[in-house]
Parts: structure tokens; C-alpha cells; sequence
């Protein structure tokens, strides 16, 4: 009778891991399809709601960011540098603060600190969440061909996420 048990309980555990492991590809393949996320944008300062599709036939990227995110700041310069050198290739980057409510102020001195010339706007709860909803973490930043299509997304920065966000972007907007 004890011999019946492991097997019991290993089979369960098989069939638990089975269904995780399930869930995780679901997730992740819905995550990756590049499709876009259609539910939702932002708010612009004294400009009507923005959505994805208001971009399109652009190349864009959207930055999720707090102002007091140091990895966040670390990845700025190379945004406003991404911003300047492909402009006319049709990128649009788009700063979209989650930082919460206290740091809506602090977006202004932001902008000036880093020179930021690419609009900083405040994401509609829902969008934030249809893109950054399994995980939360920040900076992200997500690239979108002109048709609105999902290309990459980053979680987090570092000098070699910025310089493939950098290759995937040149790839994407010289098409």
C-alpha cells in the first residue's frame, strides 16, 4: 500500500507540471504573436487619446517607464539617440509613465534632464496591462512594425538589450 502512494503522488506531480508547463507556452505564444495589443492607449498633455493605430505605416517603440527607475534612466539616452538617428526613417518612440501618480510631476524635469524630444505620455490602465500584464517590471520597451505588428520585447536594460533594441529597430525601419 505505501508502494502505491509515490506513484500517486509522482503522477500527480507530472500531471501538475504538465499543465504548468501548458499555461506557460499559452502564455508566452500569446505574448509573442505580434499581434497587436488593440484595447487601449494614452493620454498626451493638451492632445486628444492616442492609440497604436494613430502610428501607423511607423515604426514605434514604447518605452515603459518611471522617472525614478534607475535602469529606466539608464536606457533614456539611448531612446532620445534611437529617436534622433531614425526619425526619418519613420520611428516614433513614445515614453508611457507608470511611475504612479506622485510621478507625473516629475515628468517635465525628466524630459529636460535627458533632452527628450518623442512624446511622454500616461498609458490607459488596460493597455498597460495587455502589454506588461505578466510581468510587471520596468523599464520595458516594445517594438512595432509599421503595420502594428509586435516585433520584440524588452524586459529591463542593459548595454546589450540597448544595442538589440538599437539592431532590431534599424531592421525594422529600413524595411
Amino acid at each position: 500500500m505505501n508502494s502505491r502512494r509515490p506513484q500517486t503522488v509522482k503522477r500527480k506531480l507530472k500531471l501538475d507540471l504538465a499543465l504548468m508547463m501548458a499555461l506557460s507556452a499559452a502564455l508566452i505564444s500569446t505574448a509573442c504573436t505580434g499581434k497587436p495589443a488593440r484595447t487601449g492607449g494614452w493620454s498626451l498633455d493638451n492632445q486628444p487619446r492616442a492609440t497604436l493605430a494613430d502610428y501607423k505605416g511607423k515604426v514605434v517603440v514604447l518605452d515603459f517607464y518611471a522617472t525614478w527607475c534607475e535602469p529606466c534612466r539608464a536606457e533614456t539616452p539611448r531612446l532620445v539617440q534611437l529617436q534622433a538617428q531614425y526619425q526619418q526613417q519613420g520611428l516614433q518612440v513614445i515614453g508611457l509613465n507608470v511611475g504612479g501618480p506622485d510621478d507625473r510631476d516629475q515628468v517635465p524635469a525628466y524630459a529636460k534632464e535627458f533632452g527628450i524630444r518623442y512624446p511622454l505620455a500616461f498609458p490607459d490602465d488596460e493597455f498597460a496591462d495587455s502589454l506588461l500584464g505578466d510581468n510587471q517590471n520596468i523599464p520595458q520597451a516594445f517594438v512595432f512594425d509599421r503595420n502594428g505588428e509586435l516585433v520584440k520585447r524588452f524586459i529591463g536594460y542593459s548595454d546589450s538589450s540597448g544595442a538589440e533594441l538599437e539592431r532590431i529597430v534599424k531592421d525594422v525601419a529600413g524595411k
